[in-house]
């Protein structure tokens, strides 16, 4: 470390795999890594906004890694993978030596904060348990292989932390929430979820929206997870079914050749259908699945599939869009039983009724049979 600038030098490797992002190997002592890096917990601003992409500690977890760090004789090969300051620099070493091609050997010059409020240069985007395990070892002067990138957007590391963690996978709920946040999703199956993810922070966070502050995503704090019923990622599948499949009632609000939604057709829609089933069952609204399987992941991908068909038949340009959705939900309401009761055509009682791909094409086909029937009557 140099004491008057308040850099760290390390000696280092450059790895030149792209013109626009070299990849920097290096070493930094344990009780050095909380001095450089930071943890970008997932979390919400006031206004709503995501704000970084790790999940929270899981504290069983380090403490495994904390009691080998703390063992003795320790390998532990490994490491960190940092995303690094624009403000970072590198000297090549000179003498012909120096390079093999493949790598370029030289000094890594890290810059360090200069008061212990200011915030640490880099984040890290991948070993954030091992970190933490490290920042408190007794062993504190031990080697930790680090590799380092230059990302100076928050979205270029989510995409690398998205695309490292592929292999391991991430939880659903933590990916589909990070997914609108990044550049270009790591796969063709994530690129399919950016828009549903999308269209749930919207429900979530929308104040005209039903599911306004119910639905439990990564970033949902402590406090708001006691009033948070509805897991997302049950959503977020019901909204890509819809906008896939060419009998979905979102699937024309999506313009192939062009690339362009209509988001705000789909905003609309979403909510008059969702505040129609809101208003239509108050009282298996807004409750924890156990005490109501409407708002449980059965219930969703059921209801989801049944708007489909009603919304096939409402102008949502309407005043009275709401009005006609509403009725023609109550084709159903009657045979309905999200709170008590057994629904007798699947011959199981409400609180039997599971969140398995069996018991969700169960109650669809149920539903969308009732409806059409009722239709049918009616006419």
């Amino acid at each position: 470390m140099t004491d008057d600038a308040k850099h760290l030098e390390r000696r280092a490797l450059r790895i030149q795999q792209n013109d626009a992002m070299p990849v920097y190997l290096f070493a930094l002592a344990a009780e050095e890594i909380d001095l450089v890096a930071d943890v970008a917990r997932i979390s919400r601003d006031d206004a709503g906004k995501l704000i970084g992409y790790q999940r929270p500690e899981r504290r069983s977890h380090v403490k495994q890694i904390l009691d080998y760090l703390n063992s003795g004789e320790v390998l532990f090969p490994n490491g960190l993978i940092l995303a690094l300051p624009e403000s970072v620099r590198f000297r090549s070493s000179r003498g012909p030596s120096t390079s093999d091609g493949l790598s370029s050997a030289g000094t890594l010059e890290i810059p360090l904060p200069t008061h212990d409020t200011d915030p640490r240069p880099a984040w890290i985007v991948d070993g954030q348990q091992r970190s933490l395990a490290l920042s408190r070892t007794t062993n504190k002067r031990m080697p930790v292989p680090i590799a380092g990138f230059v990302a100076p957007t928050l979205a270029m590391q989510r995409e690398q932390f998205l695309r490292i963690n592929t292999v391991s996978p991430l939880p659903p709920n933590l990916v589909t929430e990070l997914l609108p946040e990044v550049f270009a999703a790591p796969s063709p199956r994530l690129s399919a979820r950016r828009l549903p993810s999308a269209l749930v922070d919207m429900l979530n966070q929308d104040p005209d929206s039903p599911f306004a502050g119910l639905i439990k995503r990564a970033s949902t704090d402590v406090d708001d997870r006691r009033k948070s019923v509805v897991t997302d990622t049950g959503l977020v599948e019901a909204l890509k079914e819809s906008l896939e499949s060419p009998s979905g009632v979102l699937f024309p609000y999506r313009n192939m050749a062009t690339g362009s939604t209509d988001t705000e057709g789909i905003r609309k829609l979403l909510l008059t259908y969702w505040t129609s089933v809101r208003d239509l069952f108050p009282d298996a609204w807004g409750k924890p699945p156990t005490r109501s399987r409407l708002m449980g992941g059965v219930g969703i991908r059921a209801m989801s599939r049944l708007m489909d068909r009603v919304m096939a038949h409402v102008d949502v340009n309407s005043p009275t869009a709401y009005e006609s959705t509403k009725y023609e939900l109550t084709r159903i309401a009657d045979r309905c039983h999200w709170t008590s009761g057994t629904w007798d055509e699947l011959g199981l009682p409400w609180n039997e009724l599971q969140n398995t791909p069996r018991h969700i094409s169960a109650l669809s086909n149920f539903l969308a049979r009732a409806y059409v029937e009722a239709r049918m009557e009616k006419k």
